[in-house]
């Protein structure tokens, strides 16, 4: 036993050893105006779907100028060398993005949020308040050039490493971020994988059947990329259901993973028998109960315009086994499949395993696809 255990320690040491060798990486010293010199003849790349998620206040951005100014100490930046030697930010959006803003530089590829395109003036500055209410172009000579010369920390990724370890190292740097939806931290994340699956599930999102299904999502939602994680939840429930047996956020992300790893083949994924599933699923749902499709009924029988995601699955993966019968351009079956909707919807036992928290095990899963698949098969 104990040799079993020295040698089992062995291979876990050249293993980690193993790991070890696939990473490169380099650390240097850089300056401010030197990153903004990069940025502007595109050498620092901020990629675009990552750029999104500039959220920072304008009093958190005004205290990271402070904190150059005053020369505090500043965490390092994390950045990928990519093959033409441009650097792609991994790690560090919120204080880059606030000093090229201060700077006046930052472009921006999204207008809903007026208040990122002006000009950043300095506020709730706490240590210097003197700063306060100054502007870039408003601040003494000496000030500016102290903002540029100013140094900061970059940790680069070298392009020799392995692509899988970069992905692994960026989502433990972002995961946790400012304010970041799941599916915001997985589009930015698993590009470092394969884009296809991202981009196909953007794609998806913008479906007009599926968007009517999805329409009373709030802004706030959509904002956050929820209608993509909704695609991304159907996929994921309907090809990898066997394999669910913890926590929702984490099972998505899994999946999402195993299909997008150029490394792995044991998950397959035929984009365009998926999509031709798609399409059909929510054709029927949108002729059949279109923005009420995911509705609950309240108590009188009324179905109230609110998406629940325990009636989303229920009903988008409950139709799959008869989906080959439904014909979503025959107007009678569509008519009998809309009132067998509905009086699942009225079911009380069906409102009790779609009510309430605590329902996202893999059993109550099952029961609720359960519940459409056998009132279909009365009807079909």
């Amino acid at each position: 036993m104990v040799n079993d255990q020295k040698l089992s320690g062995i291979d876990l040491i050249e293993a980690v050893d193993e790991r070890i060798k696939n990473i490169r990486t380099k650390s240097f010293d850089i300056s401010f105006n030197e990153l903004s010199d990069m940025y502007a003849h595109d050498e620092l790349i901020i990629n675009p779907e990552y750029q999104r998620l500039f959220r920072w206040s304008e009093g958190k951005q005004s205290r990271f100028i402070e904190s150059i100014i005053l020369e505090l100490p500043l965490p390092p930046i994390f950045v990928i060398e990519c093959e033409d030697g441009v650097y792609e930010l991994i790690d560090g959006l919120q204080r880059i993005s606030s000093y090229l803003h201060f700077r006046g530089e930052l472009h921006l590829d999204y207008t809903d949020e007026d208040d990122q395109h002006r000009e950043l003036k300095l506020t709730d500055c706490d240590i210097a308040k003197e700063l306060n209410s100054f502007t870039y172009e408003g601040l003494p000579r000496a000030l500016k050039i102290k903002l540029k010369r100013n140094f900061i920390r970059v940790e680069v990724i070298r392009r020799e490493s392995d692509p899988r370890l970069r992905y692994y190292m960026f989502k433990r740097l972002n995961t946790g971020g400012e304010n970041l939806s799941d599916q915001e931290i997985r589009n930015c994340t698993i590009r470092l994988l394969d884009n296809n699956l991202n981009n196909f599930l953007i794609d998806l999102s913008n479906n007009e059947d599926f968007k009517e299904c999805v329409k009373n999502l709030s802004d706030e939602k959509v904002k956050q990329k929820y209608d993509q994680e909704l695609v991304l939840r159907f996929f994921t429930f309907k090809n990898y259901r066997n394999k669910y047996i913890h926590e929702v956020r984490d099972f998505m992300t899994e999946y999402m993973e195993a299909v997008s790893d150029p490394e792995r083949d044991d998950i397959p994924f035929n984009y365009d028998t998926e999509r031709f599933i798609f399409g059909k699923t929510f054709k029927i749902l949108r002729k059949t109960l279109g923005e009420y499709a995911f509705s609950r009924a309240n108590k009188e029988g009324h179905l109230i315009s609110r998406l629940i995601v325990y009636h989303y699955e229920a009903f988008t993966l409950g139709i799959q086994k008869y989906l080959a019968k439904i014909d979503p351009s025959d107007e009678t079956t569509i008519e009998q499949l809309k009132s067998v909707f509905i009086e699942i919807k009225q079911d009380s036992d069906f409102r009790s395993i779609t009510t309430g928290g605590g329902k996202n095990t893999p059993r109550n899963l099952q029961e609720r696809i359960r519940f459409v698949e056998d009132k279909l098969g009365t009807f079909l």
